[in-house]
């Protein structure tokens, strides 16, 4: 069944401030952390000499606010780096039209393409694209057997980019892989920002699950990574405990979104735990 959502990281000098001209990012993202940025900048900015590494680069919100040289960008889902490895290539998305009817034509297209071994080409980028901006939220699901299953949604009006080669230039200096996070080969200098899958019920994503232990190990993961690191979830009792006790420094700060479990309507909070960045406010 479809989760119910609502509205849907000797010293050198001071990096320049990240290029304000850099595209948005290009995809509808459930949990996007395009809110962070004020947040995570000025962390950034004493560390942009170094190269961004993301385990779980998701919509890409905070790549490119943060505008880094050089950046590892990493991500479980095969279907979302075939997208941006086809932004970085010069992507023009299809013309489609807004309906119901196309929508599930090119989902059954985009499915076809899975079952016969193209997922990785542009066409299927294309699709993405389109079904991403189409579909429920800019939910992405898959079913167990590989397919995407996110239901029609419900939009009056959907602006579509024919152009995106915008991206082109500041996408070609980054190197996109495909994996567990485990896999992701960090460097010692590496500055890492970290968004695992929210530490709540859904957390079904390309075909796989997210569960405790995988929290568990990202965190202990990054604990022993000597460069600085940002992790970012949702500030829920255990992992709170859980960052605090592998030593992170724990900030707490009300999200965009708003918590609408037994008609509570509150804003979520959601965590920034820190290491190894000097200058971590109190």
């Amino acid at each position: 069944m479809l989760p119910e959502l609502r509205d849907a990281r000797p010293e050198p000098a001071v990096a320049p401030e990240p290029d304000a001209s850099l595209p948005p990012p290009p995809l509808k993202w459930a949990g996007g952390k395009r809110w962070q940025l004020d947040l995570l900048k000025p962390h950034w900015r004493r560390h942009a000499h170094r190269r961004l590494v993301e385990p779980f680069c998701g919509g890409l919100a905070v790549a490119l606010g943060l505008a880094p040289e050089r950046a590892l960008l990493n991500d479980v889902n095969p279907h979302l780096i075939n997208f941006y490895r086809s932004l970085q290539q010069g992507l023009e998305p299809p013309d489609r039209r807004h309906t119901k009817r196309e929508y599930y034509a090119v989902r059954n297209q985009f499915n076809a393409l899975i079952r016969t071994g193209r997922s990785e080409s542009m066409e299927a980028a294309g699709l993405f694209y389109y079904l991403n901006r189409t579909g429920y939220n800019g939910l992405c699901r898959f079913n167990r057997k590989g397919g995407f299953n996110v239901p029609f949604g419900r939009h009056r009006t959907i602006k579509y980019e024919r152009d995106l080669t915008d991206y082109v230039e500041p996408l070609s200096k980054w190197q996109f892989t495909c994996g567990p996070f485990e896999a992701v080969p960090l460097e010692p200098d590496d500055f890492v920002y970290a968004d695992p899958p929210y530490d709540v019920e859904f957390t079904h994503y390309s075909g796989t699950h997210f569960s405790w232990d995988d929290q568990v190990r990202t965190a202990g993961w990054l604990a022993q990574h000597p460069g600085p690191v940002i992790l970012s979830n949702q500030a829920t009792p255990k992992i709170l405990d859980l960052y605090r006790d592998l030593g992170y420094e724990v900030q707490t700060h009300p999200a965009p979104r708003r918590i609408s479990c037994n008609g509570d309507r509150a804003p979520a909070q959601e965590v920034l735990a820190f290491r190894n960045l000097s200058d971590v406010a109190t």
